[in-house]
């Protein structure tokens, strides 16, 4: 982990001024790292929202066009051949001849049951022809790419499967497009064929459809429709299948199957039965584009000995070679020496390749990461469950045994005590906070260490003429450096430390340091409270204090891993903090550290939830933002510096096994995955289904809130505040995102982070002695 700058020259540790403090202040949200998050954040919702478009969750549309009038296609169409181009602008059709079969199999490629309609191809020497939808072949490309080199022909059947008559031009050019693309990528080829879904035999063109084949024929695409359909999508059986794909007196006829779609079982038992029938009949198989050349050579021999143009309306064309206008047009053209059967196919190269190529690694991408990370925010959100749980039993059991009246720790604590001040520029809160440790019923000296302030903090401390209060002096360098300070100049065997924003209750020293009754206890975590919680920011982090900080404290004192003492009131054994080398300057949680440096010395924390300080928040996001960031970077470092108690013995190895997971799982890695649970939980209610996905929010939003309640119950608050949780699981869960991405790419990239000073108003006064805070 990254540590602390020392001046080359001295070797001895620089600190901040207070102009570099007002210049980190200044530079606390930096651009680039903020710019990193946002980038994160929008990769996961482009992924998102890729992944949804290939299962036509984004942008599906399931409407099918049925009975509409077809008066205005010609009846040389209806009534013609399943094959279906436009040379020189004219629709013209053309059929199997006869004894011949085009095998087509729609809405493939499926990665089990188009594998095997291959392999039986294969067997039986026979190609087929296949309309595979883009979205499929983006997703299963080597299926794909062993269909071409096997030597069988395929088409585009759109990106998304939608009935095009339904989708304006815009659209029927995207699907095109796409579905080009991914055969670019998979196979490095493009198609001129084209198949529309839910289309069927040649009368099934309609008055809304027909517009669409015109347009596409202008730019090269032949559309190719069918004689006989097995109808196998129906599942009737495998002798029905056969029979229905059969067609009468020997005529030649394109056949229609599926090879993905569904349970294609029996499809697969008909079709070699199907091809061994056709064959003994003196059928003979080939694609469409060997259909398409036997019917012009049989034309162009007919045109010879009448002495007519061939095809009689005018000059025959190869597939795919009409004019190809827009951007949709099947773009390179054929090779030479490229198979009869594959004449469709044109190579892709270019732009088109690599863009291709683009489209199929982002798919993979998004294939891998969004069950992955499904998977993931599902573990997250069990081990969140039962955190709550976990929670919620040893808080109940926590409250129960302290609040028993014949707990004790063992015998009352009535000695004095140190309370160590730490003030940096703390002229707005410095008077209440001595005035409120000068009202307190445990007998105290009052040690203020003055961290080379130049706002008069430490005039206003002595100018108070408050009893046992001493003002230390000190070049500014730091708050582990005060409160070491502190520690040497104290007078008594326990220390209790505290900000310089903070104020105690009258019983809150006597409170906390009853713990030391116990010889085995090392140090006291208090009962931090957000005094200024009447603004949203106040009441976010209010709510925040109470169910995520005390709530927490009570189960990992249970545990006995607690791992933060909070900077704003902690008590320690004076001796016990010396013999782990004071606070140390390795961190900026130097509270974090101190905390496990005790439990790897052997020592017991513990949580004194009725010793209560009152703290002034961050009033602002930008302050809030710093503290944040300055904890979570801290925590970061504390854990990685003492990340051999994994492998200690003892209270050491307790913490290192039991508190330190817990701390990495709930305080890094849960936050982060948070908002992702509500990146996916609006894809969910956009796109899947928005009662059920908005249901299932409500119902984590009531278990938290119900787990809030009881906290707020145990610290006897006003339940009031919850009302502002909806909003704070929204907006300040994004924050704290944001934050400790921030963090984590500091600690990644080796970054340095110093004290950064915030700025205080004073408004969290002294409360009244017996008073609470609403």
């Amino acid at each position: 982990m990254p540590q602390n700058p020392t001046s080359p020259a001295t070797g001895k540790r620089r600190h901040a001024t207070p102009s570099r403090i007002e210049r980190v202040g200044r530079q606390a949200m930096p651009k680039p790292r903020v710019i990193v998050a946002l980038l994160l954040l929008v990769g996961l919702v482009s992924v998102l929202l890729l992944d949804g478009y290939l299962r036509s969750e984004v942008g599906g549309d399931q409407r099918i066009r049925s009975d509409a009038s077809n008066s205005e296609v010609p009846d040389s169409v209806v009534d013609g051949g399943p094959i279906l181009s436009f040379a020189d602008g004219r629709a013209r059709t053309r059929s199997v001849a006869d004894r011949t079969i085009v095998l087509t199999f729609d809405d493939g490629p499926d990665p089990e049951y188009t594998a095997k309609v291959l392999k039986i191809l294969n067997d039986q020497d026979v190609p087929g022809t296949f309309f595979l939808i883009g979205s499929m072949i983006s997703r299963y490309p080597g299926v794909v790419k062993d269909m071409v080199d096997q030597g069988n022909e395929v088409g585009v059947h759109t990106f998304t499967h939608v009935d095009l008559s339904y989708q304006s031009a815009s659209r029927v050019k995207r699907e095109i497009a796409q579905t080009q693309l991914a055969l670019a990528g998979a196979a490095g080829i493009t198609t001129t064929l084209f198949r529309a879904p839910y289309s069927s035999k040649n009368d099934a063109i309609d008055n809304e459809s027909w517009p669409i084949y015109q347009r596409l024929g202008a730019m090269g695409y032949t559309s190719v429709f069918i004689d006989t359909d097995s109808e196998d999508w129906q599942e009737p059986g495998v002798s029905k299948i056969v029979t229905w794909a059969t067609p009468k007196d020997g005529d030649g006829a394109a056949v229609l199957f599926h090879d993905a779609g569904g349970d294609r079982t029996e499809t697969l038992k008909a079709l070699p039965r199907y091809i061994k029938k056709m064959k003994a009949k003196g059928y003979t198989f080939t694609t469409v584009s060997g259909a398409q050349r036997t019917d012009q050579q049989a034309a162009q021999s007919s045109d010879e000995q009448t002495g007519t143009a061939p095809g009689g309306d005018g000059p025959a064309t190869q597939p795919g070679t009409a004019a190809q206008q827009g951007s949709v047009a099947p773009p390179g053209s054929a090779a030479s020496g490229v198979d009869v059967e594959q004449m469709a196919h044109r190579k892709a190269t270019g732009a088109i390749l690599w863009e291709g190529k683009a489209l199929i690694a982002a798919v993979a991408v998004a294939e891998w990461s969004v069950p992955g990370l499904a998977t993931g925010l599902a573990v997250v959100g069990v081990a969140v469950m039962v955190r709550f749980g976990l929670m919620l039993v040893l808080a109940r059991r926590h409250h129960r045994q302290r609040s028993r009246r014949r707990f004790t720790w063992g015998p009352p604590v009535y000695e004095p005590v140190s309370v160590i001040v730490p003030a940096y520029n703390e002229k707005e809160c410095i008077a209440n906070t001595l005035r409120s440790l000068a009202a307190s019923t445990h007998p105290i000296e009052i040690v203020v260490v003055d961290d080379g302030s130049t706002d008069g903090t430490a005039e206003i401390a002595e100018s108070l003429g408050l009893p046992n209060v001493r003002v230390i002096r000190q070049e500014n360098a730091g708050k582990s450096a005060a409160l070491n300070n502190g520690v040497r100049q104290a007078a008594y065997d326990i220390v209790v430390m505290m900000d310089g924003d903070t104020v105690f209750e009258p019983d809150t020293v006597r409170e906390l340091v009853q713990p030391f009754g116990d010889e085995r206890v090392g140090a006291v975590a208090g009962n931090a409270k957000v005094g200024n919680r009447d603004t949203v920011i106040g009441a976010w982090q209010h709510i925040e204090y109470v169910m995520g900080f005390n709530l927490d404290r009570r189960m990992y004192d249970l545990l006995r891993c607690m791992p933060t003492i909070p900077g704003a009131i902690g008590a320690f054994r004076r001796q016990a903090v010396l013999e782990a080398g004071g606070m140390s300057e390795d961190t900026l949680a130097e509270d974090t550290d101190i905390t496990i440096a005790l439990h790897r010395a052997g020592w017991r924390v513990v949580y004194a939830e009725h010793a209560r300080a009152w703290t002034e928040a961050p009033a602002s996001v930008g302050q809030l933002w710093r503290q944040r960031y300055r904890w979570s970077y801290g925590t970061m470092q504390a854990l990685w510096k003492h990340r051999g108690s994994v492998v200690d013995k003892g209270p050491s190895g307790r913490f290192g096994r039991v508190g330190m997971p817990l701390v990495v799982l709930f305080q890094i890695v849960t936050p982060v995955f948070a908002p992702l649970i509500d990146v996916f939980t609006v894809y969910a209610m956009v796109f899947v289904d928005f009662k059920a996905s908005l249901l299932a929010w409500l119902a984590v939003l009531l278990v938290q809130l119900l787990c809030a309640a009881y906290a707020f119950r145990l610290d006897k608050e006003k339940y009031r505040y919850l009302l502002m949780m909806p909003l704070q699981q929204i907006a300040y869960r994004q924050l704290m995102y944001l934050v400790l991405i921030h963090s984590s790419v500091t600690a990644l990239t080796g970054g340095r982070l110093r004290w950064q000073k915030l700025k205080r108003t004073g408004e969290v006064g002294a409360p009244r002695p017996g008073a609470g805070r609403a």
